[in-house]
């Protein structure tokens, strides 16, 4: 039996995990997937918005995967500085595959980033996503105005958050205080802002239109700045996505987007273009204020030129999403440039060499690019160099048992029953506030939750 440790169960892991146990024509493979969290699934649980239950359904396909009789879920197990390091999962399984993702946000490195009222957009997701790392105090939503620096589905993402009604959320498994936060919001106008022109924004066709649906809100776009896109006039040259993403901007542009009736208050949504944040204006005694951004021209190259010229848009809660980057992993060598572990078709690379049993697969393999079906192929790659390798990494003497090993250097996991156990407290959370499933937000809730299974443990 070739004894595999998958770091992440996240779909880049659990993929992995699938293809290793589902190969008739190797020997057979048990692979135990680790988790930080006490929960499994990673972006498709604390990613993806609470509004998007049709991507959110991922989760029945991921754990088909994990309640495989060879797929052994194990969460709460730190794996790196602060937990098991690669040398001791070495000594209990035959193989590592890092499926980690890409865990940081990219910087502006302009002033002002850091006053307050400025949040990576991933810290406004894991909020409303009940991640139990968010920050206990949350979001307040005072503010009249909020700016989202960027024009990918994230951006898209905050944007839409920011814009719906707490009644239209009531239905979703976010967390009790964000539907409470998200009632009281004063956010009247929400700006999305991208440096270049609609036909290099990374946001789906399908996130675009919904902004178009949302009930009380407008969507408006400014036709002299979609005009300085040389594919506005003529997108016919653009791969289809872009091709897509003009054609609705350019329709909004000629037909403005009528409001869908809602209840409350009007909000509007106003997506610029050919803009480049390089300054947060504010103090550290009030907050951010507002942006300041320099207009931009096409460069003729694909980029843009900056143009001397400047605006300010007010601003008093700013959201930044200019991308992801892979953090270092204890053990592992890393590419600065890339933020991501040297490999061939998956296998590490050590000084240029084959680190033998050690893999990666995901956005810690290849950066932070494409969408979650992207992970299928990439974890496929890198499972079948694992296999590859089988037979000189399964003769090598391991730990008998692999729970036990990990609860004898300190490590106190999570099995699958324990997740179960979870889902069973959120199904009653929900139950008691006259909801549907509610997300437990905390770390001492979910093992609070997980408690019948860590009994002296």
């Amino acid at each position: 039996m070739l004894r595999v440790a998958v770091i992440g169960s996240g779909p880049s892991g659990v993929y992995t995990a699938q293809t290793l146990v589902e190969q008739e024509d190797v020997p057979d493979v048990e692979v135990h997937v680790l988790d930080r969290l006490p929960c499994p699934y990673g972006l498709v649980r604390y990613g993806v918005a609470p509004d998007h239950e049709k991507i959110k359904s991922l989760q029945n396909n991921l754990r088909a995967v994990l309640e495989h009789p060879r797929v052994h879920f194990l969460g709460n197990v730190e794996v790196g500085e602060a937990g098991v390091s690669l040398a001791q999962l070495q000594e209990i399984f035959h193989a590592v595959v890092f499926c980690v993702g890409a865990a940081t946000d990219r910087h502006l490195n302009i002033p002002g980033e850091d006053l307050p009222g400025s949040y990576p957009a991933t810290d406004f997701v894991a909020w409303y996503s009940a991640h139990p790392d968010a920050a206990v105090d949350g979001f307040t939503l005072t503010a009249g105005s909020a700016v989202v620096i960027g024009v990918g589905n994230v951006a898209v993402d905050v944007a839409r958050m920011l814009s719906r009604g707490a009644a239209e959320l009531a239905s979703t498994d976010m967390p009790q205080g964000a539907l409470g936060a998200m009632a009281d919001s004063r956010v009247e106008d929400v700006w999305m802002v991208g440096r270049r022109g609609p036909s290099q924004a990374k946001f789906t066709t399908k996130e675009l239109r919904e902004l178009g649906a949302l009930p009380g809100t407008r969507v408006l776009v400014r036709p002299e700045e979609l005009a300085l896109d040389p594919a506005y006039r003529d997108p016919s040259t653009l791969p289809a996505p872009m091709r897509r993403n003009v054609e609705v901007l350019r329709d909004w542009a000629e037909r403005p987007v009528a409001m869908a009736a809602g209840v409350g208050r009007e909000r509007r949504i106003h997506l610029r273009f050919f803009l480049r944040p390089v300054e947060l204006l504010g103090d550290p005694a009030t907050g951010v204020r507002a942006v300041r951004f320099e207009r931009t021209v096409p460069d003729g190259h694909g980029g843009v030129a900056g143009t001397g010229e400047y605006e300010e848009i007010a601003g008093q809660l700013v959201l930044r999403s200019v991308g992801y980057r892979g953090q270092p992993q204890p053990g592992l060598p890393f590419d600065e440039a890339s933020g991501t572990v040297p490999h061939a078709d998956g296998r590490v690379l050590k000084d240029g060499q084959p680190y033998p049993g050690v893999y990666v697969a995901g956005w810690i393999k290849r950066g932070p690019t494409g969408v979650i079906g992207t992970n299928r192929p990439c974890a496929k790659e890198t499972a079948r160099s694992l296999l590859a390798d089988a037979a000189g990494l399964a003769g090598r003497p391991v730990a008998a048992e692999p729970v036990a090993a990990l609860e004898r250097i300190g490590a106190r996991p999570v099995p699958w029953r324990g997740w179960l156990a979870i889902e069973a407290a959120e199904a009653e959370r929900g139950r008691s506030l006259g909801r549907g499933t509610v997300k437990l937000a905390d770390w001492d809730g979910l093992l609070r939750a997980a408690r019948s299974v860590l009994v002296g443990r």
